[in-house]
């Protein structure tokens, strides 16, 4: 087998979200994790997503729909207590269901009257940002501490070999053994993503510092010429011991929908920070979802781009392409 492709570290942040454009609807979303006990214990997990559209004339943006949640998990990333707003009847039967796959598809089955909502979109998130959080205390000052035991959450340790494209076989983020070469973790410093003239262009979130973990997401849904435009950012990072904070992992991602059929036209990403020299390569392979339906894109990405075909996070942010169409219809 050939060894994967390795390109130079992405390292630099995009910043601030851009201008909110006149016409335009904005989704932003952040699940802010922490761990009140200490290290190896349940993590607080407290989600926001907020969806607005500016007005064609531009000026301050119009609220559209909001959720949020409190998540409290075991380390094996089990839910152990939740609740959400708006409330939902059935929220309660989340609670025993470990995050990854199965929180996904019994988010479905317990929550599917809401899919397209803000709500739906932070609790989808939960799998994600449940499994890359324990990263944060790798930066800080554990002593004696191992930098794996730090990474990654109990239950997903031990060997990562060809489950994405940053650890397909043959790869610099692999040890001879399979496992994930912590040692080769970088961190980038980063800013706010709130825009210091736009303090409407995210949703409120609060200030951070000690040792916690923020996942945070923007979609920009527009209209220009015969396409729908979608502009959407991605950011994991957390709080550092210097006061300022540190990412793991950053995208941009545009996509091109024709709005007759709701199907995929174009579709580029741009990897900006990402921890390891094959990360990359993940953006080269994503051509691979045009034409698709973006309404089938949460099921669609993890087959399409499956095992050494995707990334992880970069398959997050183009499953949540999925809330185009409902998004669509707040248009002006």
């Amino acid at each position: 087998m050939n060894a994967p492709l390795q390109f130079p570290l992405a390292r630099q942040s995009a910043g601030t979200a851009p201008p909110r454009l006149p016409g335009s609807v904005r989704r932003t979303t952040s699940i802010d994790s922490e761990w009140p006990e200490g290290f190896g214990t349940p993590v607080s997990m407290s989600g926001r997503a907020r969806d607005i559209v500016t007005p064609l004339e531009g000026g301050a943006p119009v609220e559209f729909g909001r959720g949020e949640f409190s998540i409290t998990a075991s380390q094996a990333r089990e839910i152990l207590a939740i609740e959400v707003t708006p409330p939902h009847p059935r929220v309660a039967e989340l609670i025993g269901v470990r995050a990854g796959g199965a929180s996904r598809e019994a988010l479905k089955t317990v929550l599917g009257d809401r899919i397209g909502s803000p709500l739906f979109q932070v609790l989808d998130d939960f799998a994600g940002a449940s499994l890359v959080g324990n990263w944060i205390w790798s930066q800080w000052n554990q002593g004696s501490r191992s930098v794996a035991a730090m990474t990654m959450p109990a239950g997903v340790r031990g060997p990562r070999e060809n489950i994405c494209t940053g650890f397909a076989t043959g790869a610099s983020s692999l040890t001879p053994d399979g496992l994930p070469a912590h040692g080769e973790l970088g961190r980038t410093i980063v800013g706010p993503l709130e825009p210091a003239d736009d303090p409407l262009g995210w949703h409120s979130m609060p200030a951070q510092s000690g040792v916690k973990f923020r996942r945070a997401r923007r979609l920009d849904l527009f209209r220009d010429g015969d396409l729908l435009h979608a502009d959407l950012g991605f950011q994991d990072s957390g709080s550092n011991p210097e006061g300022t904070r540190s990412a793991l992992h950053e995208y941009r991602v545009h996509a091109e929908i024709d709005p007759a059929t709701m199907t995929l036209v174009s579709l580029q990403a741009l990897p900006l920070i990402l921890p390891f020299r094959e990360c990359p390569g993940a953006a080269v392979k994503i051509g691979r979802l045009v034409g698709q339906p973006v309404a089938s894109l949460r099921d669609a990405v993890p087959t399409i781009l499956r095992s050494t075909l995707g990334c992880t996070h970069l398959n997050d942010v183009l499953r949540s392409l999925a809330d185009v169409p409902v998004l669509a219809r707040n248009l002006p």
